[in-house]
């Protein structure tokens, strides 16, 4: 099955009402979802806010799991908390699951939404100028123990 059916088939379930546990690829979203080692639960979504971490298409057949940043009537804005600078955008449609927890490989459960987590993406959005540093160390770490 391709990535692309296998992400259809989620956002189907998710649509549907059922919670996904979705494995998640990459580093984009450093420090706080480790890819190929952590999965997200997926949930339907209600309203936006800026801070929440989604499933989104953000063009023909591209999809990632990034956090919003900027929300505006008929565009919202998404960067990855491993990035330095890119963002992508994608219409509110197009936002099509919400990320409420991580899950380890071990299976333990920690929240995205609670008000210490919006905390840490907040001050982590912040320091983006920083980010380069730190992401340097956790990239070296990360390659060292990536599966």
């Amino acid at each position: 099955m391709t990535d692309e059916l296998i992400i259809q088939e989620a956002v189907r379930l998710v649509q549907d009402g059922v919670s996904v546990t979705f494995p998640v690829k990459g580093r984009s979203m450093l420090p706080f979802i480790f890819g190929g080692r952590e999965s997200v639960i997926l949930q339907k979504p209600g309203s936006l806010q800026r801070g929440q971490v989604v499933l989104a298409q953000v063009g023909p057949d591209r999809y990632v799991v990034h956090r919003i940043i900027k929300i505006e009537p008929d565009r919202i804005t998404l960067m990855g908390d491993g990035n330095i600078c890119g963002t992508e955008s994608c219409t509110p449609s197009n936002v099509l699951a919400i990320a409420t927890h991580v899950v380890d490989e071990k299976g333990k459960r920690r929240t995205l939404e609670s008000k210490g987590q919006m905390f840490k993406a907040r001050v982590w959005y912040v320091i983006r100028p920083l980010r380069r540093i730190i992401l340097a160390v956790l990239r070296r770490t990360y390659k060292k123990y990536a599966i």
